[in-house]
């Protein structure tokens, strides 16, 4: 009993609600918490980082999308000024522990100047001017970050030493762990997995809290919202600025994983597109939306040309169909994966588990009804 309502505390009482989605939660949970004993190779360990740090960058944008109805595509430029602070304090600083805290907070820091300049001068405007807005910030930090080439490396970006203790050379155990090496990129990763974790409790916590009702009451009907008292420019202004914080800690833990920055990997277009297709995919107006989404999402556009590859061996000397499943057309297979899993899923994997779930409880209670009146 005390452990359950631990464990509801912990997730800000927003259980989830369907017992396949607290399966699959668990065990993604699990899984990425336990992956580097379970797959120990270096291919399997970059891709679960991925995941981790596209739950945050999702999680963040979702604050923005499903909770408050703000269409932005600013998101990556937050996100890229995470990962460009933690390179430019770390190449100037010289590789340590206080190199990484002043890179984070410089680029909260100027995410959240950022992000109050654009949601006062901004979010007073209609919806697709303040889309075209934040279109043209990003696309402006994205040719800044291109030219600066003294502080941000240009188009090659900026590589950079982590602290002793998280490079790969620090071995902690002179024997392997259960087959594992233990060392400093093991601990990096552990880093990500928790420092996530707090992420997402600490989202969590923001959209159950009366400040995140107040988000979903604006997103349902803003004149009623304002007719009733409140100030909606303010609240959609906090709602902007903590989606730029959180956006700006993933391009942190980003950089700190890959010991780089740069415009592709950070501040691209192309990570906009994936971050809109997952929180599609995952449930908008839900938190666990992406943390699924970007699991599925990821391990997707890693492992699907690796899929195709089977497929292509064996069904080798069949004309049409070996030349369909050919790897080089993984971008076609996983264009029609998203087109079935919208389809199929229009209010995403979480929504769709979770009105199922409300459905069949819904059928129990009127068969029980039914037996007790009878």
């Amino acid at each position: 009993m005390h452990s359950s309502f631990s464990l509801k505390n912990l997730l800000s009482h927003d259980l989830p609600r369907s017992r396949w989605l607290a399966l699959l939660l668990s065990l993604s949970v699990l899984g990425l918490a336990l992956l580097p004993f379970i797959f120990p190779s270096t291919k399997a360990l970059n891709v679960a980082a991925k995941v981790l740090v596209f739950i945050v960058l999702v999680a963040s944008y979702d604050l923005l999308l499903g909770y408050t109805g703000i269409v932005s595509f600013a998101h990556t430029m937050f996100f890229g000024i995470g990962a460009y602070g933690i390179a430019i304090a770390s190449s100037r600083m010289g590789a340590g522990w206080p190199a990484l805290a002043t890179g984070w907070a410089a680029g909260l820091a100027l995410s959240l100047l950022l992000s109050l300049v654009i949601g006062l001068f901004s979010l007073r405007v209609k919806a697709i001017f303040f889309a075209m807005i934040t279109l043209a910030v990003a696309s402006a930090f994205l040719t800044l970050a291109s030219q600066l080439s003294d502080f941000t490396g240009g188009e090659d970006g900026l590589n950079f030493k982590l602290p002793a203790a998280l490079q790969a050379s620090t071995e902690y155990l002179e024997e392997p762990l259960l087959g594992v090496t233990i060392d400093g990129r093991l601990l990096s990763y552990y880093l990500l997995f928790f420092a996530v974790l707090g992420l997402v409790l600490l989202l969590l916590r923001i959209v159950n809290s009366p400040f995140g009702r107040v988000l979903q009451a604006i997103r349902e009907n803003e004149f009623r919202a304002e007719a009733i008292g409140y100030r909606t420019v303010v609240y959609r202004t906090l709602s902007n600025v903590l989606a730029a914080l959180f956006a700006s800690s993933a391009g942190a833990l980003l950089a700190i994983w890959l010991r780089y920055a740069g415009p592709d990997t950070a501040m691209s277009f192309e990570i906009m597109l994936d971050i809109l297709l997952i929180v599609v995919i995952g449930g908008m107006g839900t938190i666990y939306g992406a943390v699924l989404g970007s699991l599925v999402f990821v391990l997707a556009q890693n492992y699907l040309q690796d899929l195709l590859r089977l497929g292509e061996g064996a069904l080798q000397g069949v004309p049409l169909l070996s030349q369909l499943v050919s790897p080089d057309r993984w971008l076609l297979w996983l264009g029609i994966l998203f087109v079935l899993a919208v389809y199929h899923f229009p209010s995403g994997i979480v929504g769709r588990l979770r009105l199922a779930a409300a459905l069949r409880a819904h059928k129990q209670t009127a068969t029980s009804a039914e037996v007790s009146s009878s």
